[in-house]
């Protein structure tokens, strides 16, 4: 069930890990996109802006849980790469000690914080209840969350990209189906559609946790390898904390700008949801070419191959430079048609023109979306999350500039520029750093051969 990424074309090794990763998140992007999409059409407008209102704050928490999974996985891939099968193990229970204790806390803090969040945010009056309950109950899901996503992390770090995928695909039909159910015959409205994704992940979570200890035999733990070890949580936190902060710190950016959107009103709200969701459709390969990233460089470091990190950088920015481009153009001719999927084109006439600015001025940047993407896995994957932490901030202050000084300036137009302003930041400050990154890595590889070296010149001179 592993499969080892440290041999072979990594322009071919990337696509061959990338593709289930793909589908997978296509289908996870379905878990939220069933809830806008039938709670746009069939409980209107205002309970669309309702839902959309939250995603910043959605993607605050849970963006911090999938990046400390994410994080967790790294040292887990860097210990497969290397062949240290009993200090993975032990790094493996560790993770879930730690996922287990943060799951708990957070999911009470969240859940009390919920309303205060929210208007905090100046959430509109109107919608205000309804933000309410959606994400209240998606934050009483957390602990799923975060097992589904520690074990998904765990798969891809030993090469497994596919089967992640394979649970993801029976749990989003029954989101789809649960989300139908409770919206529509049984007129559970907004908190249906929250308590079918709770369910859905619930069930993938513990789905997928049964498979791992069941079928991965690397996996089966030795005696004493299950006990708290400080050495192995100081490693995890060390990497798993900054990259779901990371997460939180960009996100933090997207709720100031989320603020200045709801100061806009309902309309500009519900324009800003429906072509988010259209964008973060069509973005999620990229954002998967830089989670094959993080593993493919975990495992070539623990390989001591540097020199197949660069070139699997090289190729993972070709693929990302290739489908931004692709993606420009599909929405260029199809941006009205999947904004469909959200709200009644036909009716919204507004709404579907605000929100095709939003994606033109979105679009026209992914190329440098698509960089940043490759250069912050890869960093993170070499074990420097603090520098993918700190290109967050970057992103954080670009987004904040922009709530503050162009919102208030420009209006509408201010916040389309939002992200592009985010994403550019980001890049100037990511791509020295990982050039320094892999320089720092060499002089540590070069060093450690030339100990090597010299303990076994040490060790023929004693023998002669």
């Amino acid at each position: 069930m592993t499969k080892d990424l440290t041999s072979g074309s990594p322009l071919k090794v990337i696509l061959l890990f990338t593709v289930p990763l793909v589908l997978g998140n296509l289908f996870q992007q379905f878990y939220a996109l069933a809830d806008t999409i039938i709670v746009g059409r069939y409980c209107g407008v205002s309970a669309l802006a309702s839902v959309g209102s939250t995603g910043s704050i959605n993607y605050l928490i849970l963006g911090f849980v999938i990046g400390v999974c994410n994080g967790f996985a790294i040292p887990i891939a860097q210990l497969f790469g290397a062949h240290d099968d009993h200090d993975l193990r032990r790094h493996v229970a560790n993770a879930a000690w730690l996922c287990l204790g943060g799951s708990v806390i957070l999911t009470v803090l969240t859940v009390t914080l919920t309303r205060p969040l929210l208007v905090l945010m100046q959430t509109p009056a109107d919608i205000l209840d309804g933000a309410v309950i959606y994400i209240g109950w998606i934050f009483a899901g957390i602990p799923f969350i975060f097992l589904y996503n520690m074990v998904a992390g765990i798969m891809r770090a030993l090469g497994d990209s596919k089967t992640p995928l394979y649970f993801l695909i029976l749990t989003s039909v029954l989101n789809i189906g649960l989300d139908l159910l409770f919206v529509i015959p049984l007129n559970m409205g907004i908190l249906g559609a929250a308590l079918a994704t709770d369910i859905s992940q619930a069930i993938s979570g513990v789905f997928s946790f049964v498979y791992l200890c069941r079928k991965f035999e690397i996996l089966k733990m030795q005696k004493g390898e299950a006990r708290i070890s400080k050495r192995a949580c100081l490693r995890l936190l060390g990497i798993g904390f900054p990259m779901g902060l990371q997460c939180s710190i960009t996100a933090i950016g997207s709720v100031i700008v989320q603020w200045a959107v709801n100061v806009l009103g309902s309309t500009a709200v519900a324009a800003v949801t429906a072509a988010s969701k259209t964008m973060n459709l069509l973005t999620v390969p990229l954002e998967i070419v830089g989670t094959a990233m993080a593993t493919y460089a975990g495992q070539n470091l623990g390989a001591a191959r540097m020199d197949r990190v660069r070139k699997g950088v090289h190729s993972a920015l070709l693929i990302a430079c290739i489908y931004a481009i692709a993606s420009l153009i599909i929405l260029h001719f199809a941006d009205v048609t999947i904004m469909g999927l959200f709200l009644d084109t036909t009716t919204e006439v507004e709404i579907v023109r605000m929100g095709q600015e939003y994606l033109f001025w979105n679009s026209v940047f992914f190329i440098p979306l698509g960089a940043l993407i490759v250069w912050r896995y890869s960093i993170q994957g070499l074990g420097f999350s603090t520098l993918a932490m700190l290109a967050g901030v970057a992103e954080m202050v670009a987004r904040t500039a922009v709530a503050i000084v162009l919102v208030p300036l420009l209006g509408y137009f201010g916040a389309e520029l939002a992200n592009p302003a985010a994403w550019i930041a980001a890049c100037l400050f990511l791509y020295p750093a990982y050039l320094w990154t892999c320089r720092h890595l060499d002089n540590r590889l070069l060093a450690a051969k030339l100990r090597l070296q010299s303990k076994e010149v040490e060790s023929n001179e004693s023998l002669a």
